[in-house]
């Protein structure tokens, strides 16, 4: 029986992992599998190549460089973690995905959205997510809560989070059924609780999750 995929999203400290691992030891008290991963990353290979894409020193990339390297990256989790995980009834919890490539490549680097749909479909191989959860956060607020040295993404400055943070608003009124927007400056409890009613709703949906939420 296939298990759940969750995904996490928003723009840079909006506090999606916070988030996704308060998430994951629910459902882990609940007494499910819970595969925990992130992007890019989440593998040796895509670890590496996580190094290139934030490095500083890998200032000037192409934005269409900066695309498939994410995709390759997302191939190799996709096929080493997450597959497996779901076909094993696991639940996955992911921090970032499919729409985060949507809002930073396509939304904030201006490339052409078909361009970008098509390579999400090569590097997801077609898995997408049963649940979305979109943290939204103020750009201005999000970059008071950064405590380490920026990143090259963290780097690009608020107009590009910006542009960021209204692509994941325009993705989840396109996709009201998967996608559900939490705003990110509510207190925690009450924004856990917003991020789980649509997990539990899904859990209870499918038919290897009922009696757990």
């Amino acid at each position: 029986m296939r298990g759940l995929f969750v995904t996490f999203e928003g723009i840079d400290h909006s506090g999606k992992t916070t988030m996704a691992d308060a998430v994951s030891s629910r459902l882990e008290e609940l007494g499910c599998e819970v595969v925990r991963c992130h992007e890019p990353g989440g593998t040796n290979i895509s670890e590496a190549i996580r190094g290139v894409l934030l490095s500083r020193d890998s200032t000037g990339m192409l934005p269409e460089t900066e695309l498939w390297l994410y995709e390759a990256a997302r191939m190799q989790l996709v096929g080493e973690v997450i597959v497996p995980a779901l076909e094993r009834g696991a639940v996955v919890v992911c921090d970032r995905y499919t729409d985060s490539t949507i809002a930073y490549q396509c939304h904030a680097r201006g490339l052409d959205r078909a361009l970008v749909e098509h390579a999400n479909g090569i590097g997801s191989s077609g898995l997408a997510p049963d649940v979305t959860v979109i943290l939204d956060l103020p750009p201005a607020i999000a970059a008071g809560r950064a405590e380490d040295e920026e990143d090259r993404i963290e780097a690009e400055g608020l107009g590009f989070q910006e542009a960021v943070r209204s692509g994941f608003l325009e993705i989840a009124s396109a996709n009201p059924g998967r996608c559900t927007i939490v705003d990110a400056r509510l207190p925690f409890e009450e924004a856990e609780a917003l991020a789980w009613e649509p997990i539990a709703q899904a859990m209870q949906a499918m038919g290897n999750f009922r009696g757990i939420c």
